[in-house]
């Protein structure tokens, strides 16, 4: 059994996700200690269990620990499943966040797996929904994985609610990638949303994007509005945001997004998102600073050797670099220092799904 130590790096619940990840994909168990040590209220909370005991359905495991506040969990994977799951967090608890840890053993399924969840869309310290259909899904889909994921609904903190369905079509092996330089911008897309509000929040939001990327002469595609009419908005609570997205003319994405608060006028998180966007782009490295930590596991089960090239060297990224290698047992190299551009590579295990 593998032992991780959850408070290194920056000690967060990344690690208990790719743990319990790459422990279902592998079916070797694992001990997680010190979860989240460093936080100021340590231990699991109902969005890590619900990652955790959606990923148990999935490989039959037993699972020791798993309640609220817990520091220790022993994740023991038994058989890996396929079929339909169905889960709801309860809470704005993030679906993306919870996507992380049973995407790549349903990836490398044998069967075709389909997730049904319910929780947070669109909420804080994570990743949009609009950004992982966007971005993420279509960069993996390079590396061979066939992932879709249809939005039912928007939940925005604290009321939840959304709705998000995920189809999966089994993959026998990941592809390795090499994505250095980002290139070119071919066009800027986005999608700027509002639900139980006005609609012109979204067309604000968006507007004030349309005229940012003009001032700096990035073409760009109509940004998306989405809103909804008073009477026939499903939604459970207010919210706000806006996913962009910048393609290379070698045809891959880069992304920045901003979620409206009480208080922050739509403009100005139009206009944060795109100041995100061309931060980014300025370092002309091909992957963004958020998906580059996401696509560690995946670069590590490929069958080669990768290389890419990220905005920024993330506390995220070097944990996961660290969690993975230790359960896998592959070698990844980082040139970069936290907060600067850099280059990770990865000779990748070649893990098949008919192994």
């Amino acid at each position: 059994m593998i032992e991780i130590d959850g408070s290194y790096g920056e000690g967060g619940g990344q690690i208990l996700r790719t743990s319990v990840s790459l422990s279902a994909l592998t079916l070797n168990p694992v001990r997680i200690i010190k979860i989240r040590a460093g936080r100021p209220k340590p231990g699991l909370k109902r969005q890590h269990i619900a990652g955790i005991e959606l990923t148990s359905r999935l490989v039959g495991a037993e699972v020791e620990g798993l309640e609220i506040g817990s520091t220790e969990i022993v994740f023991k994977p038994s058989t890996l499943m396929s079929g339909d799951f169905s889960y709801d967090i309860g809470t704005a608890g993030s679906i993306s966040l919870v996507l992380q840890a049973v995407l790549p053993p349903a990836i490398l399924s044998i069967e075709p797996v389909r997730f049904f969840i319910k929780g947070g869309t669109d909420v804080k310290w994570s990743p949009p929904i609009d950004y992982l259909r966007e971005v993420f899904v279509p960069l993996v889909k390079r590396m061979g994985a066939n992932v879709e994921i249809k939005l039912k609904r928007r939940g925005h903190y604290p009321r939840g609610g959304g709705q998000v369905e995920v189809e999966i079509s089994p993959a026998r092996e990941i592809s390795p990638v090499t994505l250095l330089d980002f290139g070119d911008v071919s066009t800027v897309s986005g999608i700027s949303h509002c639900v139980k509000l006005p609609g012109h929040v979204a067309d604000r939001q968006a507007n004030a994007v349309e005229s940012e990327l003009a001032n700096h002469n990035l073409r760009f595609d109509r940004i998306e509005r989405e809103w909804y009419q008073k009477n026939n908005d499903p939604h459970f609570g207010a919210g706000s945001g806006i996913v962009l997205w910048a393609e290379s003319t070698t045809g891959f994405r880069l992304g920045a997004d901003r979620l409206g608060e009480r208080g922050k006028r739509a403009e100005e998180v139009g206009k944060e998102a795109v100041m995100q966007l061309l931060e980014e782009l300025a370092t002309r490295k091909a992957i963004d600073s958020h998906l580059g930590d996401m696509l560690i596991p995946y670069l590590a089960l490929a069958k080669g050797i990768s290389q890419i090239g990220v905005t920024e060297v993330t506390a995220h990224l070097v944990t996961n670099i660290w969690v993975t290698e230790k359960i896998l047992g592959v070698k990844i190299t980082l040139e970069g220092s936290i907060g600067e551009p850099g280059v990770v590579s990865v000779d990748g295990v070649g893990f098949s799904s008919r192994q």
